[in-house]
């Protein structure tokens, strides 16, 4: 069986990160049993047991030892080491912040959770793209699953993962809705249907015929992966000419922002969007043209002027 040497050991071809330090790291495998277990039942996300539980082993591999027994120091080094490389990114920074604290805090570490640094967010405005740019997009994408999924992310802004999972009977006809179920923070939500993509939608089940999901994967009975989306996208902003950086979260700025230009409340847009706070949607008036309207005293209006 072929080796590959990972973080000062080796790693058997094919084997997870996780299971690399599950197998070499002394304590490791119960401590991240444990760490899964409570992860489960506090309900957390699988994407955030993922990239945390990958994070945590990660570190278990570098200093081969279980991430409960480093001391601060160590801790500190590996994570200035981070921040420094341009390699891995900024996402696994705070992956592996968040795992740290959430592993600490498990175990009953309060004062070393307390000690991890914070995560500040870089005060950058989300890139959006024009509706002539929407349009190109579109329009130069002949494959008709892959112009239906670019449509049904920018007509309605969906996240990338709430996208992929859509399911058949998630798409309402009758009430012009579709169906998020489980998005961020776990909770359901009805976003806009578009007329035109409906339309869309039910010329591609016609040649199609999906099952279970709307958007199925290579596997039978899995729904597109991640990296098969961001292709697509890569694929149509290349041959639209689009100069901007564009991914999949690009296309949800977008629908957002065009409808504030459009004179949508920020209320109702927040909610399409699942924001947990109006905070997070108030980004878009940095963004959005909206053009100011005049302002007229209410006084001026009671008796139907």
């Amino acid at each position: 069986m072929k080796k590959q040497k990972s973080g000062g050991s080796f790693r058997t071809k094919g084997e997870t990160i996780v299971a690399k330090a599950i197998r070499t790291v002394p304590g490791f495998g119960d401590t991240y049993r444990k760490f899964e277990q409570q992860t489960t039942l506090e309900q957390g996300s699988k994407s955030a047991l993922q990239n945390y539980g990958r994070s945590i082993a990660k570190i278990a591999n570098h200093f081969g030892v279980d991430p409960l027994h480093l001391g601060l120091d160590q801790i500190n080094d590996y994570l200035y080491t981070l921040l420094k490389t341009s390699s891995p990114s900024k996402s696994y920074f705070r992956h592996t912040v968040y795992g740290l604290k959430s592993l600490y805090r498990m175990f009953g570490l309060q004062s070393k959770a307390l000690q991890m640094p914070p995560i500040k967010d870089p005060e950058t405005l989300p890139v959006v793209l024009s509706k002539e740019e929407v349009k190109k997009l579109l329009s130069c994408t002949e494959n008709l699953k892959h112009r239906v999924m670019l449509a049904l992310l920018y007509s309605s802004g969906l996240r990338m993962n709430e996208a992929r999972t859509l399911r058949i009977n998630d798409i309402d006809s009758d009430r012009m809705q579709i169906h998020v179920r489980m998005g961020k923070g776990r909770k359901d939500r009805y976003v806009v249907l578009s007329e035109l993509l409906l339309k869309g939608l039910r010329d591609y089940y016609r040649k199609e015929r999906p099952e279970v999901y709307l958007f199925n994967g290579h596997t039978p009975g899995k729904p597109m992966g991640e990296r098969s989306i961001q292709w697509i996208i890569n694929e149509a902003v290349e041959k639209a000419g689009i100069q901007k950086p564009a991914t999949c979260h690009t296309l949800r700025h977008s629908f957002a922002t065009h409808l504030l230009e459009n004179g949508v409340d920020l209320f109702s847009i927040k909610e399409q969007l699942g924001h947990a706070r109006i905070d997070t949607t108030l980004v878009y008036l940095h963004i959005a043209r909206v053009s100011p309207k005049t302002v007229k005293s209410p006084l001026d209006t009671l008796y139907g002027k």
